[in-house]
């Protein structure tokens, strides 16, 4: 099966270092060894692999080396760049991780000018779609809001296999990479912090609030929720507003990358597979074509909200907000109709009759349709 990014990597791989992260097991290393069948891998993980790594006794003969993991190894980053500036290219580098490798490549010696980077999401229904004839329906939308879109459940396709996956995957986060990454001994506290999310999708979140329940400070809630990003656990979503530095005053919503994690009613789930949806198409136009992207959502001085708002190049491009079965257009879309004119409009509803247009723009759509193109444009 055939990943959305390599195309694109493999076109990059012949003048660039490629680093490619993203969650833990969203299918990295699989898609690197599809690239090319000449490859070359190494784990930094692996005692045997380590000790290649560091005498750098890879087949050269290869097309493609992959390293990865790469980023646990002290000063990474100015070894790679020993190996590309003295060797070059071919064979290509690609270099992987479940970690975000641009936190770390701010820090220490830059790879600046020898790099693309690709942050790979689990499936979603676009990708779905392309798979087969069938494929992208309401059905492939049901799997991917009981057991997310990773690709071991999601192909596996039952919650009894999917409720054993999640325990051992976020195990793996907190027990593993956690403690390889950052000097955090709190684990039983970062669980509870997640499960505090998991029941807040879809609501801004107060700092204060988790600080209190977790018996610790804002800045100690905060610095968790950096490092819960930065392992691909969670994602934020801030209010949009024209003056950033207001915006970022602002209480922000959490989103998981994993859509099963969310608890409540289908509609959050929902919600945060289509905030999935549409971070994923973000970060493609961004990696792949250099366009600037952002994902916001909407929120007045009179309370009044929007799910989700596209903003491309500074300007707000859409306005989207998530139904479960409302077929009437929400009236917040008025609120913010004035303010944010010629932007579009459209409602995504799981269970929809018929689809509708109104005269002041706004569309109602079915979910699965619309998340099988995602149309940003």
């Amino acid at each position: 099966m055939k990943r959305y990014l390599i195309q694109d990597i493999k076109n990059d791989l012949k003048q660039k270092i490629v680093l490619l992260t993203g969650a833990r097991q969203s299918g990295k290393a699989t898609l690197s060894r599809m690239i090319s069948e000449s490859y070359d891998y190494f784990n930094y993980d692996s005692m045997d692999h380590r000790y290649g790594i560091h005498e750098k006794s890879w087949d050269r003969t290869r097309e493609i080396i992959i390293f990865d993991e790469l980023h646990k190894m002290k000063s990474w980053k100015s070894w790679l760049k020993g190996v590309y500036d003295t060797e070059g290219i071919p064979p290509a580098i690609l270099v992987t991780g479940s970690a975000r490798l641009d936190m770390y490549l701010k820090m220490g010696d830059s790879l600046a000018g020898r790099f693309f980077q690709f942050r790979l999401h689990p499936f979603d229904l676009k990708e779905i779609s392309q798979m087969g004839d069938t494929a992208g329906s309401e059905k492939d939308l049901d799997v991917l809001l009981e057991c997310g879109g990773f690709p071991e459940p999601f192909l596996a396709g039952t919650t009894r296999f999917y409720n054993r996956w999640k325990k051992s995957h976020l195990d793996i986060i907190l027990r593993q990479d956690l403690l390889d990454l950052e000097n955090v001994r709190q684990i039983t506290q970062m669980e509870l912090l997640i499960e505090l999310l998991r029941n807040r999708v879809g609501s801004p979140v107060s700092y204060s609030s988790l600080s209190r329940d977790l018996q610790c400070s804002d800045k100690t809630v905060k610095r968790w929720l950096a490092i819960l990003e930065n392992l691909y656990v969670i994602f934020k979503v801030t209010p949009y507003h024209r003056n950033i530095a207001r915006a970022l005053q602002k209480a922000p919503k959490y989103y998981f990358y994993d859509t099963g994690q969310v608890t409540g009613n289908p509609g959050l789930r929902l919600e945060n597979t289509v905030a999935c949806a549409l971070l994923k198409e973000i970060h493609y136009r961004e990696d792949a074509l250099g366009e600037n992207w952002k994902l916001h959502f909407l929120k007045n001085k009179e309370g009044r909200e929007l799910d989700f708002c596209i903003v491309s190049e500074g300007k707000p491009r859409w306005m989207i907000e998530v139904k479960w079965k409302e077929d009437s257009p929400s009236p917040n879309f008025d609120a913010f109709r004035s303010d944010l004119p010629d932007v579009n409009m459209i409602q995504l509803v799981r269970e929809l009759k018929r689809e509708k247009t109104y005269p002041n723009g706004v569309e109602i759509r079915p979910a699965h349709k619309w998340l099988c193109s995602v149309p940003l444009v």
